[in-house]
């Protein structure tokens, strides 16, 4: 099966976007094919302002509808408290206050992302994705990561080199506390550090102290800046620590 036929078969959908590059090619795929989808983005504090930026760009090139939602993750122990099963409670919360709107829309079947490159096993949150009956088409396609990017690219599509971004709770050590505080001075670090240039970049929280891990190819550029990194990210974190290993 390829998209174009999942979506003669599923005409009417709504779609669980993040703002990259996988739920992006879903919803030009819905588009181009014909079908009747709208995009739900669920704001919370694990997400960045730039994936809602990114996803208000590209549903307004594609003129696909987008309804921005809130989730209070930090609202659930289990999240808050960063157990090991953290992924699986927080994507429930989110995945649920999307099926409950779209359903209110008219959209009674609801998509995401994950693709044939996703791992089930190191992928915490599919249970709450087959719990709440959730589909992947691009998974059931096929479609790898790599190939995703192959044809958004030549879909014209600005999310087809986007790095791969895991949300902010994932800086902060298993079994530590989430607060938004931690998740805010994340943002900001990272936000700083984009600004400069780099990318594809993690700032992990360390005992109190930002871990920062880069690219091989720009660690060299992170040393030419230490002044200017240290200076801005002591604001936040009590040190700042460079991981001499590559970010992989």
């Amino acid at each position: 099966m390829n998209l174009s036929t999942f979506f003669k078969e599923n005409p009417k959908a709504a779609v669980a976007f993040s703002g990259g590059t996988d739920s992006a090619y879903l919803l030009y795929a819905a588009k181009v094919s014909g079908a009747d989808v709208c995009a739900y983005y669920v704001k919370s504090a694990f997400q960045p302002r730039f994936e809602l930026e990114d996803a208000k760009r590209l549903c307004e090139e594609l003129d696909i509808d987008l309804k921005i939602l809130t989730a209070d993750v930090l609202a659930e122990s289990a999240v808050r408290e960063n157990r090991p099963d953290r992924c699986y409670h927080c994507k429930k919360m989110i995945f649920t206050t999307i099926a409950k709107t779209a359903a209110m829309d008219g959209y009674r079947l609801l998509l995401d992302g994950t693709n044939a490159s996703d791992e089930e096993g190191e992928r915490p949150g599919m249970r709450a994705l087959r719990e709440l009956s959730v589909r992947s088409p691009l998974r059931e396609c096929g479609l790898s990561k790599e190939e995703i990017r192959k044809c958004s690219k030549e879909a014209g599509l600005f999310t087809w080199e986007k790095p791969a971004y895991a949300c902010l709770a994932t800086r902060i050590p298993a079994g530590e506390e989430i607060t938004a505080k931690k998740l805010e001075s994340t943002e900001a670090a990272e936000d700083f550090l984009f600004s400069l240039g780099f990318a594809d970049f993690r700032v992990r929280l360390f005992g109190g102290a930002a871990r920062l891990q880069f690219p091989a190819s720009q660690l060299g550029r992170a040393l030419e800046k230490r002044d200017e990194i240290v200076e801005e990210l002591k604001q936040y974190y009590s040190a700042i620590l460079l991981d001499m290993e590559e970010r992989t």
